[in-house]
């Protein structure tokens, strides 16, 4: 089973690189870790809507093979001005039917809120593009940074593997009788 995790943000000197590297320490082997910033992708430059599958660019094809191949996915985002960034709304835009049915989880990161603002504005799309939202977990990051290195806890490695129990579990079939 691959699990994708996704970096949402592009910003120079993020956090979320760090964090996303985090994540997919703990998914170990099976991980994907997918960088925003380093895909490739201009605002939705494609002709046609994405639920048509046809895609003219090879960005959008790369795009679409490299989400395809993952099982399940992990969106680490951060907060800015209370929502999820552009480049991962953009992100998500570009493809459709690869999103389908897929568990997915959020790690929400920021300040005061712990990042609880950018999933509450993130899951409503994620549902819409029908994916399986099974958990959420919110990091105040400034409380996990050491000389600008972000350094998890004992408590925050626990929550991080808890979720990723849930989405294997989710990812898993259920059996009929």
């Amino acid at each position: 089973m691959t699990v994708g995790i996704v970096i949402g943000s592009t910003r120079p000197g993020r956090v979320g690189g760090q964090i996303g590297a985090w994540m997919a320490g703990r998914v170990g082997s099976d991980g994907d870790l997918i960088d925003l910033a380093e895909q490739g992708l201009p605002l939705l430059d494609e002709p046609e809507h994405a639920s048509t599958g046809r895609y003219a660019h090879a960005h959008t094809r790369r795009w679409s093979e490299r989400v395809a191949g993952c099982d399940a996915l992990v969106f680490v985002t951060p907060e800015y001005n209370s929502s999820f960034p552009a480049s991962l709304k953009n992100a998500l835009d570009f493809l459709y039917h690869e999103w389908r049915g897929k568990p997915i989880g959020v790690v929400a990161y920021g300040g005061i809120s712990s990042g609880g603002r950018a999933a509450q504005s993130l899951l409503p799309v994620l549902v819409h593009l029908g994916m399986v939202p099974v958990g959420t977990l919110l990091v105040r990051f400034r409380n996990h940074l050491t000389d600008g290195r972000f350094v998890s806890s004992d408590a925050l490695d626990a929550d991080a593997d808890d979720l990723l129990d849930t989405i294997r579990r989710a990812s898993k079939p259920v059996a009929r009788r």
